[in-house]
């Protein structure tokens, strides 16, 4: 593949806007960061943080909430030194092609110098004033590139492009205390990358929301977020979070800001129970502390276990690749026992191929997967087939 990008160059203000002036030409991969996943291991879903095995479907494997995708859950009290690596944004940069079912080809920042992070205990950051130059000077940079009028999945991908480099991290919406929003945009897994390029997207699309008005503008985004990460966007303790991910897509169609694609794709039921969490209270802190919470969990476990999900099984996805447009959220099915969903991304094409936006423990740090989401999946053991969920 041979992509040409435009440099940046930076305006007043710390933002950055393209410059014609400067082209490149990369051959084979479209940014330095993809060599993290040139070449997925037989069973990248086991690999653990410190380069240990973990064995699959353990605990301490893929648990909701605490990672997927060769996110080793390490634990609600993983310590985390949010910022080390997070300063500010990195990545080759390029100019914005095509619509839904054209290649995307831009990667990398586009800020410059943001604010420093505070001083005192990373597990009282719930939110930073970093998080929030990160949030308002993402908007203004889509508004200024008009990107408004596109849809609202290719704008999140393009958006969460802007994340490629960020740092890798399980565990940040554990911080310990009671449950309340995080909104860290700082480092990443693959559920929050997700969950922030949907509402930097919403929010770059409605002209209501102005992002010079700060606490205007942070209010908004909060309620954003809480819409997608708490069941009926209201916090209510724990396990008021949307945990797995099957509800959390649910949650979002039948508000309707997702649409199902996976039937129109020619999707097969997946009739496995989903249960992991309660089958392992030992791998969160938050149902250690609160054992009372485990039949909670249970319940809401038997609820989605009764629901119809589909999936497209790995060797058909090449077959319906032209059904996927850029921005749709793909959903990698788990083979775990228990676990519904291994993890998940962004639709990003590349030529005429469908690739992989996404935070994955492998590489550790936001990028676009060099090889083709139908073959990268095939290298994967712990998943077997793809939900596609379109934002609407």
């Amino acid at each position: 593949m041979i992509m040409i990008y435009g440099a940046l160059r930076a305006v007043p203000g710390g933002r950055k806007r393209w410059s014609p002036l400067f082209t490149a030409v990369l051959l084979g991969c479209t940014f330095a960061a993809c060599g993290g996943d040139s070449a997925p291991p037989a069973h990248e879903d086991a690999t653990a943080v410190a380069g240990e095995r973990a064995a699959p479907g353990s605990a301490e494997d893929l648990a909701p909430g605490a990672g997927t995708e060769g996110e080793r859950a390490t634990g609600p009290d993983t310590e985390a030194e949010p910022g080390q690596a997070a300063a500010s944004r990195q990545g080759a940069a390029g100019p914005l092609e095509g619509r839904s079912l054209q290649p995307l080809s831009f990667v990398g920042s586009v800020l410059g110098e943001l604010p420093p992070l505070p001083e005192d205990d990373p597990d009282t950051w719930h939110e930073t004033e970093r998080d929030w130059a990160i949030a308002s000077g993402t908007v203004e940079w889509a508004r200024e590139q008009a990107l408004g009028s596109l849809p609202v999945g290719e704008l999140a991908a393009i958006l969460g492009a802007t994340f490629v480099g960020t740092p890798y991290e399980p565990g940040t919406l554990e911080l310990p205390g009671p449950e309340q929003l995080i909104v860290n945009l700082r480092t990443f897994d693959c559920v929050t990358l997700v969950e922030h390029a949907l509402v930097l997207a919403r929010l770059a699309t409605d002209p209501t929301v102005e992002p010079a008005e700060a606490e205007a503008f942070r209010d908004r985004y909060r309620e954003e977020l809480v819409r997608l990460r708490y069941r009926d966007a209201r916090i209510d303790g724990y396990a008021s979070r949307l945990h797995y991910f099957t509800e959390w897509l649910d949650h979002g169609i039948a508000a309707g800001h997702l649409e199902e694609v996976t039937d129109q794709l020619g999707g097969i039921v997946d009739d496995r129970p989903i249960d992991f969490m309660s089958n392992h209270p030992e791998a969160y802190r938050q149902l250690q502390e609160e054992p009372d919470l485990v039949e909670t969990i249970r319940d809401i476990e038997a609820r989605l276990s009764e629901e119809s999900r589909l999936y497209v099984p790995q060797e058909r996805i090449h077959e319906v690749e032209d059904g996927i447009r850029n921005g749709d959220i793909i959903a990698a099915v788990s083979t775990v026992d228990g676990l519904d969903i291994a993890h998940t991304g962004f639709a990003f094409r590349l030529g005429n191929r469908v690739h992989l936006l996404h935070a994955p423990l492998v590489g550790d740090s936001v990028e676009v997967s060099s090889l083709p989401l139908a073959d990268r999946i095939q290298g994967i053991r712990g998943q077997k087939g793809i939900r596609v969920v379109r934002p609407r």
